[in-house]
């Protein structure tokens, strides 16, 4: 049998991995604001300076598309549906409230600033799901224009580096000592799974444990999320019918995998590697998306854009306010 190796993706694939090395290095020395954010925005720089010619574009979009993918798939090897009874009832009825409103905020905002219902549904779902992670999944189920993704991909990443550095000391100021409450704030809130864990990181290492309890209930979600928007897009007439199964493979073996390591006890060091190797490719593919985004198109749409990530943001932080004290988290 004849395997045949594409040797264009080398040179953006490669590319791609020496930003993320770098932006992982650079963390390092601000780990506030995360390998995963760095590696976007210095793939943006360079995308935009140096490193244009056509000769990456294979690579890098291999990268920005497959890597994600496969990121998706490994998170399943760090999720498990008994964690959702350790924050009780309320905290469930909490994330399902706030995702609910995350997603129709986002789309009803997005519909009157003039953005598609292709870009409205991934910022719902990158806001109220996994940052990133959710809109690779979301992306393809609903046929949107890598363009757009990567534009609401840098948009959701820098809406949520501004929150990771505010809203930890608007819970400590709100809350206190008050451990669940502060942790609902953040791991309801906060995009990415690595800004939970950084934002939280700037009060004790028992906030991160438990606003990890909440962000891991809306990444079980996520699965929901991707059928309901496929159907959406189904149902609007503009769109492209995507062929296949019900839901993308990848959206399929993250929760198949979720159910296997719920109902069976897996060596640690599985779950370990799985989520090094995970992070690695979704700051991977973060890079490439960097690399891709032509800076002067995100620019040309900067006010309405810059609104919609403040509107988001806003509604996310009043919202999880308000549920938290009315839920008497």
């Amino acid at each position: 049998m004849n395997y045949r190796v594409n040797t264009q993706l080398f040179p953006g694939l490669i590319l791609a991995v020496v930003v993320a090395i770098s932006a992982k290095l650079a963390a390092l020395l601000v780990p506030q604001i995360g390998g995963a954010t760095l590696a976007i925005l210095l793939g943006i720089v360079l995308g935009n300076t140096y490193f244009n010619q056509a000769s990456y574009q294979q690579g890098t979009k291999f990268a920005e598309s497959r890597l994600l993918e496969y990121s998706v798939v490994l998170l399943g090897f760090t999720v498990t549906f008994q964690t959702i009874s350790e924050m009780g009832v309320r905290g469930f009825i909490f994330i399902v409230l706030m995702m609910s409103i995350v997603i129709t905020s986002a789309m009803l905002i997005g519909k009157k600033l003039g953005f598609s219902q292709a870009m409205g549904m991934m910022m719902a779902g990158g806001n109220a799901v996994c940052g990133s992670s959710a809109i690779g999944a979301i992306a393809p189920a609903i046929n949107a224009d890598d363009e757009e993704k990567g534009q609401i991909i840098t948009l959701v990443n820098l809406l949520g580096t501004v929150m990771m550095l505010t809203l930890p000391f608007l819970g400590l100021a709100m809350y206190g000592e008050d451990l669940l409450a502060k942790s609902a704030l953040l791991g309801g809130t906060l995009q990415s799974v690595g800004q939970v864990v950084a934002g939280a990181s700037l009060l004790d290492e028992e906030v991160v444990k438990y606003a990890m309890l909440f962000k891991i209930t809306r990444i079980i979600l996520l699965t929901v999320v991707v059928i309901l928007f496929k159907k959406m897009a189904k149902n609007n007439p503009q769109s492209t019918p995507n062929k296949g199964l019900p839901i993308p493979w990848y959206v399929l073996g993250f929760l198949l995998i979720c159910i296997f390591n719920s109902f069976t006890t897996l060596p640690q060091w599985l779950s370990q590697t799985a989520q090094f190797i995970s992070g690695w490719f979704e700051t991977t593919a973060l890079a490439a998306i960097g690399l891709r985004l032509d800076f002067r198109k995100f620019v040309k749409e900067g006010p309405r854009f810059l609104y919609y990530g403040l509107s988001i943001g806003a509604v996310q932080t009043v919202a999880a306010v308000l549920l938290i004290w009315l839920l008497q988290i």
